[in-house]
């Protein structure tokens, strides 16, 4: 019991806070000088619509309470942003005159306006009265209790995704390394990501994949568990790796990647159709398939199978006619062990041929 209540007394001790109440032009000057960092490492990427963003601006107008914004003080006058960002990127957006108003409850005549076409006595209000609760975690406050903030807020609400929690709960040099990678050019294009509004960008789907490349590489043939329990294991185990175990990753992953716009082009991570021709969708499954057996294979391996690669592609596309427990290896239950194991074999075996 003793530990409990001194475990109680530290939690006391190290969350220091300040509340006050901001007007919506102070967060936006906040946030234009960049005094406001909306996103830090752990924050979830841009989600809010311009519908939800004009809800929230009307909320304002009606004078309707909104929930607090919570800041971290990472230096005397920055900050970074815990929970909130959605609602400072409208309010910086609606009054730098980016945001027009949309799909409006109650004020329906203010539709189409940005800030500067409002009546002079709302802009007026909007940009003097406090109209928002700030709650900032100031600078003593010990570093690893602004995730723990992140994650209990961020419990209701718009459901955090696997990835999102991962990038918080597990946060360190392998995340870092995640996030370099995940902007890997042939893996964007592969996924559609054309920038920060794509939905797979948002959902941090590309820092998954690249975590998923990991995980998989590094026991496909032993995996015991579900997936999402093997790449928590994976960033648990990995959070803080080493500069040498960080380099051999990085090399690991763009090496397999390099081969898979070798061999497959266009049509990596894509499923061909039984008509002829190859389906225009991002197939994971296929992307554990084709990343991890490449990484199998040494530079001058990928370079004899690249001459073969036509071959190789053809016999690719017969399995799906032909090997019945591949094609559910794709497209059932993809994410247990059996799954997993089946795949990879059967294109390695292609591979080795």
């Amino acid at each position: 019991m003793n530990d409990t209540i001194q475990r109680f007394v530290d939690a006391q001790n190290n969350l220091v806070v300040q509340h006050s109440d901001f007007s919506l032009r102070a967060l936006h000057d906040m946030a234009q000088a960049k005094s406001i960092d909306l996103d830090p490492h752990y924050q979830r990427r841009d989600r809010w619509g311009i519908a939800k963003q004009s809800a929230l601006i009307e909320s304002f107008i009606l004078n309707v309470p909104v929930p607090p914004v919570y800041l971290s003080e990472d230096d005397f006058g920055k900050y970074s942003v815990i929970d909130g960002k959605q609602r400072i990127t409208a309010i910086r957006d609606f009054l730098s005159g980016k945001l027009k108003l949309v799909e409006l409850k109650k004020f329906k005549e203010l539709e189409g306006f940005n800030f500067a076409k409002l009546p002079s006595q709302i802009q007026n209000a909007l940009s003097v009265r406090p109209y928002i609760r700030v709650i900032t975690l100031l600078k003593q406050t010990d570093p690893d209790l602004k995730y723990e903030v992140f994650l209990r807020l961020n419990t209701g609400g718009e459901k955090l995704r696997p990835q999102e929690i991962r990038n918080v709960a597990f946060s360190g040099s392998l995340n870092d390394l995640l996030l370099e990678l995940s902007s890997s050019k042939f893996l964007c294009e592969r996924m559609k990501i054309k920038g920060k509004s794509s939905n797979s960008y948002r959902n941090m789907d590309d820092l998954e994949h690249v975590l998923r490349f990991f995980t998989i590489s590094d026991r496909w043939q032993d995996i015991g568990q579900g997936l999402s329990e093997e790449m928590d294991l994976y960033m648990s185990t990995h959070r803080n790796a080493t500069k040498a175990t960080l380099t051999a990753l990085k090399s690991k992953f763009i090496s397999s990647l390099e081969a898979c716009e070798i061999i497959w082009g266009r049509d990596a991570f894509h499923k061909p159709q039984a008509q002829g021709g190859w389906r225009e969708q991002f197939i994971s499954p296929l992307y554990d398939a084709e990343m991890v057996s490449a990484s199998l294979f040494n530079r001058s391996q990928i370079t004899k199978i690249a001459k073969h690669k036509k071959a190789l592609v053809d016999h690719f596309v017969k399995l799906f006619k032909t090997d019945d427990s591949f094609s559910k290896s794709i497209s059932q239950s993809t994410n247990n062990p059996a799954s997993i194991k089946k795949r990879i074999g059967v294109i390695r075996d292609l591979m080795k041929q």
